[in-house]
């Protein structure tokens, strides 16, 4: 690649995303996501409210509405902007050797962090035992339900495909299709391949390209900015729709379960903070100050990729992080860097097992650990999604797949943690790879 392609593919980064989110933007958030909780649980029939259980359905479908809206406003360009972010992020590297360095450090910690995640969950389920704590004569009464939901999440499973089934099937050899069916991970995988091509081509040949990728970056960061104008509304309506149709039992008959996964997440942050300050070397407080418009939009979303551009933006400006290397960690690590997805999956099939009276032997343990780091990598980052690989993952351990819909009661809510934790992996994925891939030589 001649000095000329390198000098055009790499701009600013003001000019990379061009996105200006509201004044105090994560206040606005944070307000929204109370207030949402607070008009929940007044209207909320299950927590006496004012509501009862057949107006509760569709006043929280208006209540949601901002929050569909916003979402949907997300979706409609986050393919584009994948796609546009890691073509140059590739080509703002401006040598190949650039992009070698960087795989041959981040897949193997993404996988690492990944097993981490695994073992926290089955350890904290193993040592907490918060299946014990679940009455047998309550079980038996909701099962008939779960039963009737599970059937429901079991036609939405993953394939049963052998190994190398897998591995071919992420080729990405139809782009309509996989954009069709959100297949992220065969989209990462196409821009990849596309940047690398871009970045091999003549610079006069590549030019256009490269000026095709920043204008379509810099519309979707266009659209993202009138979506975040809504955020706090939608937050508001989001987190008052789940509170409405939820209330306060379910979380008080299903404590001792969520406390177990809370704790997990709690104790995957506490292992990226060790990593932010030992190993890339930053304050903690000043990467948790930097992240937290991302944390918050993540929580309320309950959907790495829609938090997707907000994490990109806080790492370049509060963090610092070069774009080159945001702009591959970002989207990839939102595909394949799922660490709080794999402890909640871990996690809560241990619970089950315990539920359900199922011993796994140590191989089976070992084999858990394995099926879940695989499911979780590639697992679409919308919201709902882990409760689908939950369900493939429990059948490969003698757990009834009724057993999922014991815990859809408490999953949004513990999905919407498990987004936070996805999120702040990919922001201290970027810092740790800022300090490890060398920088380019002026």
């Amino acid at each position: 690649m001649t000095q000329d392609t390198a000098a055009t593919a790499n701009p600013a980064p003001s000019d990379l995303l061009p996105l200006k989110l509201p004044r105090r933007l994560w206040l606005w958030i944070l307000i929204g996501l109370v207030t949402g909780l607070g008009t929940g649980l007044i209207l909320s029939p299950d927590a006496g409210g004012v509501l009862n259980a057949d107006q509760a359905a569709p006043v929280g479908e208006w209540l949601a509405l901002p929050g569909v809206i916003f979402l949907g406003l997300i979706q409609m360009v986050i393919i584009p902007l994948i796609f546009s972010s890691i073509i140059l992020g590739i080509c703002q590297s401006g040598e190949l050797s650039f992009l070698r360095q960087i795989g041959l450090r981040l897949v193997p910690y993404f996988i690492l962090t990944t097993i981490v995640a695994v073992v926290i969950g089955i350890t904290i389920s193993t040592v907490i035992n918060p299946g014990s704590m679940i009455d047998s004569a309550d079980m038996q009464n909701t099962l008939h339900i779960a039963e009737q939901q599970a059937a429901n999440l079991q036609q939405k499973t993953l394939d049963d495909l052998t190994v190398p089934q897998r591995i071919v099937n992420m080729l990405p050899v139809n782009l309509a299709e996989a954009s069709l069916h959100r297949d992220m991970l065969k989209i990462v995988i196409a821009a990849l391949m596309f940047g690398v091509a871009i970045l091999s081509m003549p610079a006069r040949t590549a030019r256009p390209l490269i000026e095709i990728s920043e204008s379509v970056q810099a519309l979707t960061m266009q659209i993202i900015g009138w979506a975040m104008t809504i955020a706090p509304l939608a937050v508001f309506g989001l987190l008052a729709d789940i509170t409405t149709r939820t209330g306060k039992d379910v979380l008080v008959g299903m404590g001792g379960y969520v406390i177990t996964i809370l704790l997990g997440l709690a104790c995957i942050m506490v292992f990226y903070m060790i990593m932010v300050r030992f190993v890339a070397g930053r304050s903690v407080v000043d990467f948790m100050r930097g992240i937290r418009e991302a944390q918050l939009l993540a929580f309320s979303s309950s959907s790495s990729a829609a938090t997707m551009p907000v994490s990109m933006l806080v790492a370049e400006r509060n963090l610092g992080i070069r774009p080159s290397v945001t702009q591959v960690v970002i989207p990839l690590g939102a595909t394949i860097n799922m660490d709080g997805t794999a402890m909640y999956q871990a996690a809560a099939a241990i619970f089950l097992t315990q539920v359900f009276g199922v011993d796994l032997s140590l191989g089976e343990t070992v084999l858990l650990v394995l099926t879940t780091v695989g499911a979780s990598i590639g697992t679409p980052a919308i919201p709902g999604v882990g409760i689908v690989v939950l369900a493939t993952i429990l059948t490969g351990i003698g757990v009834p797949p009724a057993g999922v819909g014991l815990i859809l009661g408490v999953d949004r809510i513990l999905d919407m943690c498990r987004t936070v934790v996805n999120i702040s992996g990919d922001l201290t994925a970027c810092t740790v790879m800022d300090r490890w891939v060398p920088r380019k030589k002026p």
